[in-house]
Formats: structure tokens, C-alpha cells, sequence
């Protein structure tokens, strides 16, 4: 493990420190433990479970248990962690009592959502109605749905920053809605289940991020900069890069996930991310200047009339009731993403 990736830990664990005790003696299930959220949620329930001898038992659900030990083998190999190899819409109900339930196997695949909008949604939808099932089966009190601020749909050009209680939503008539329609079924699901049982859903609508572990060819357009850069190519911005994006980076993202799970309210949705909007042309340009060696940055598109795209959050209420704060800032995260890569 790199001195990079132990300090965040440190640092994750200094600042929860207080809410782990509930994990004590107890077993926690956790899906997509293999992709970002999931690599970072095994490493910082891991971290705190030696380090303050909790005596957690960590189950994850993963279609590839190869490609998991390959990716990540101190966390596949950690005595804590028993692996269970299954689809999330179907797999087979582990043995015993789990506490708490993570449900983070969805992937934010731009690319299926567009070539394959049902397989999406079903993806989302069956797959959470499947968690929901083995939480309240296994006799846990807390489950965590990881949702997404696309749930809101296309953000209008006149709110900045939007809350949880705005009112737009996805287009249901059009296919590329799958994955945001898909989360707002998710978060359904959780409302019905909770009717009549003990289960406490947490709901954490998530924006976007950067960190160690984050995919550098997917479809995140800081992920493709800090790969450019890597590669020692131009920074390619394909469109006009007027939207507008916020990015937290991996170390504060969990001290929120795990914060909502302890003590967030049930059934209360808590939007996670940063508030700093920044165009995609200005974050092209402060990857390209930020990291070294610098690399200049190529505009593609030329801007278009039509109203500006928001994607950025209101954090007021993780903020107020859960004391939540973005500690790292846009440019140290960028450094420390690359940092990262350049040591693994």
C-alpha cells in the first residue's frame, strides 16, 4: 500500500472515527466492491477495522472473483473479506446475520446506457429490489442505497446549485434516461420496502468524483484529462466545454457515504459531492497546468446558443444535519489522483 493511499486512510478514519463502534462483532455486505466506490469502501471499512479491532466480517458480492483478487489483492486477501461470486439481480442469499448492507454495483456506463437502455434499468431496478430483499432477509437495520444526482434530470440553467427537493426530473419517454429512471425506481423501492419493517434505507445521491481507483477511459471527462496528461498527450476537449461539473475527491466522498449510513436520516435523501462548478474547459486547463509535465489543452467544439449544462449540487443539508465538508480541494485532488497512478 502507498504512503498516499495510508494518509487518506488516516485521514478518513480521524474523521469518523466516532461512528464505527455499531460495526463491532457485526458483518456488513457490500455489492460492486470492485469498481471506485466499492475499491474505496472495502479499503476505509477495512483500515478502521484494524485499526480499531473491530472485529468485522466484510461479505462483497462480485461477478469476477479473479479480476477482484487481480485489482486489488491486499483487499481481496484481507482474513476479514469472504467473497461471493453472483449477479446482483439473482445471486444467492449468503448464510447468517449482516448488519449492514452497501449497495453500490451499478455501472454509471454511458456507454450501455445508450446501446443497451433496458439491460440498464433492469440492471438497477432488479438489482436493488434484490439487496432490499437479502437486507431485510438477513436481519439488518441499515441498508445504503448509493443513488445519483441524475435523478433530478436536466438541470435547469436558472438553479445553480440543485436541493433535494427540486421538482425536474428525467425524460421518461426517452431511452437515454434508463440509468437515471433506473435510480429513481431504486429509491422507490427503498420507500416501499421500508413500509412495515425495521429496515432504515439511507439514500445518497451522488455527483461526481476523482480519486485513486476511478477509471481514466471511461466516459468522466476528468478521468480522460488526467489520462492525456499520463500518456503525455494534448488534453482533448471534444465538445465547447462550457458545461458545468463540481468534483469531490475519493477521500471526502467516503467520510460522507459512511456518515449517511451511521446517521443519516431514513428515506432522506443527502446529495454528495463538491459545490465548486467549474467548466470543462477551465478543468481541461487546470489538469493541463496543474500536473507536470504540463500539456496543452485542445478545444474541439465551438460554443453553442443554447442554455449551459449543470450538473453541480446543493450539499446544504449533508452540511446542516450531518456536518459534512468538502476538505480537498479541486487542484490537491488532481494531484493526489495522479500521484496515485504513478506509483501503482
Amino acid at each position: 500500500m502507498s504512503q498516499l493511499l495510508q494518509d487518506e486512510l488516516d485521514n478518513c478514519l480521524a474523521r469518523t472515527c466516532g461512528l464505527w463502534e455499531e460495526l463491532r462483532d457485526e458483518r456488513i455486505f457490500i455489492t460492486g466492491a470492485t469498481g471506485f466506490f466499492g475499491c474505496w469502501l472495502m479499503e476505509t471499512v477495512l483500515w478502521a477495522n484494524r485499526e480499531l479491532k473491530l472485529n468485522t466480517q466484510v461479505t462483497i458480492l462480485t461477478r469476477d472473483a479473479q479480476a477482484f483478487r487481480n485489482k486489488a489483492p491486499h483487499l481481496a486477501g484481507d482474513p476479514a473479506v469472504e467473497i461471493l461470486v453472483g449477479d446482483v439481480r439473482s445471486f444467492q442469499f449468503p448464510t447468517g446475520k449482516f448488519s449492514h448492507v452497501i449497495h453500490a454495483a451499478t455501472d454509471a456506463s454511458a456507454e450501455l446506457n445508450s446501446q443497451n437502455p433496458t439491460l440498464m434499468f433492469d440492471t438497477i431496478v432488479e438489482g436493488t429490489r434484490r439487496c432490499l430483499e437479502f437486507a431485510r432477509h438477513a436481519g439488518s437495520r441499515k441498508f445504503l442505497l448509493l443513488s445519483s444526482g441524475a435523478v433530478y434530470g436536466t438541470q435547469s440553467p436558472e438553479v445553480s446549485h440543485v436541493a433535494e427537493n427540486y421538482t425536474g426530473g428525467p425524460d421518461p419517454l426517452d431511452p437515454g434516461s434508463a440509468y437515471a429512471e433506473g435510480k429513481r425506481a431504486a429509491e422507490l423501492l427503498c420507500a416501499l420496502v421500508a413500509r412495515g419493517s425495521k429496515l432504515e434505507p439511507k439514500i445518497a445521491r451522488c455527483f461526481a468524483f476523482v480519486g485513486p481507483y476511478m477509471k481514466l477511459d471511461a466516459h468522466f471527462a476528468i478521468g480522460n484529462f488526467i489520462r492525456d496528461q499520463l500518456d503525455g498527450k494534448p488534453i482533448r476537449v471534444n465538445g465547447d466545454g462550457t458545461a458545468l461539473r463540481s468534483y469531490m475527491y475519493a477521500s471526502d466522498l467516503m467520510v460522507w457515504l459512511w456518515t449517511i449510513l451511521f446517521r443519516g436520516v431514513p428515506l432522506r435523501a443527502y446529495n454528495v459531492g463538491s459545490e465548486q462548478a467549474v467548466s470543462i474547459r477551465e478543468l481541461a486547463h487546470t489538469v493541463g497546468e496543474v500536473l507536470r509535465p504540463q500539456v496543452e489543452v485542445q478545444i474541439l467544439g465551438t460554443p453553442g446558443m443554447g442554455p449551459v449544462h449543470r450538473y453541480v449540487p446543493s450539499t446544504a443539508r449533508a452540511h446542516a444535519e450531518l456536518g459534512l465538508t468538502c476538505e480537498v480541494s479541486l487542484h490537491e485532488a488532481i494531484r493526489r489522483t495522479q500521484n496515485w497512478f504513478l506509483k501503482i
